[in-house]
């Protein structure tokens, strides 16, 4: 299955063969856990992993409204956790509308922690990685334009993919954020929001070293500093702020 980015230059990338993982030790509570609600160890994001599809519900406990699906365009579901209680985990989706969470069995779900973080800053058209808290990169980025804005909310990676082609970089970033101005781009069917390389030369010297206003809603950066990133685990958070 292929994945639809939001007009990055192609409609279309290929789907993978499997995700790069750099998840920290989790520390659960004492057991049964099952029966308590979980924490994350400080500066660190839970990540739930699922085998299959599961119910989704509203509240914790409430009759399932939803299934919230194992896996996204062929690649395993790997959810932030944002709230939990006993037995019962909240998890972001990957799916439209932005911003979308449902509550899920805790038991239904494998958990790990990631232990990093990254932030875009639209006013600075920069994009940072955090590490436990402490910001460990941080690289000029290429955001989308008025026409096009990137999206700000809460997010996360949900998928490392082959380019679809040299411009693209080393790899693609595709996250769980949809373009609100773009809703069916070359008719794939969707929008996505994804972090890559500059497309070509000429946009990679508008990035320079300050970034630039120049995409679709992607997020574009040099393929040196992208290259850098390749450890970021599916599930690792982004928040993407207006300044």
């Amino acid at each position: 299955m292929a994945v639809a980015l939001a007009g990055c230059g192609s409609a279309m990338l290929g789907s993978g063969q499997g995700l790069t993982t750099s998840h920290i030790k989790l520390r659960l509570p004492p057991t049964p856990t099952v029966n308590l609600a979980v924490t994350a160890p400080p500066h660190t994001t839970l990540v739930a992993h699922l085998s299959g599809n599961v119910p989704g519900s509203p509240t914790p406990g409430a009759p399932s409204t939803q299934t919230v699906p194992g896996s996204w365009y062929g690649y395993p579901s790997a959810l932030p956790v944002i709230d939990s209680a006993p037995n019962w985990i909240e998890v972001r989706l990957a799916q439209r509308p932005n911003g979308s969470t449902a509550w899920i069995p805790q038991s239904d779900a494998s958990l790990s922690a990631t232990p990093y973080k990254i932030v875009i800053n639209l006013s600075t058209e920069h994009l940072s990685v955090y590490q436990e808290g402490k910001m460990i990169m941080d690289f000029p980025a290429g955001i989308g334009t008025t026409t096009d804005p990137t999206v700000t909310g809460n997010f996360f990676i949900t998928m490392q993919v082959p380019p679809p082609d040299p411009g693209y970089g080393p790899f693609v970033l595709v996250t769980s954020a949809h373009s609100d101005a773009i809703t069916d781009w070359s008719e794939s069917g969707d929008a996505i929001i994804a972090i890559h390389g500059p497309i070509d030369a000429y946009d990679d010297a508008l990035i320079g070293t300050t970034g630039a206003a120049i995409s679709h809603g992607c997020v574009r950066l040099h393929d040196a500093d992208l290259a850098q990133m390749a450890d970021l685990p599916a599930g690792t958070p982004i928040d993407i702020i207006a300044g």
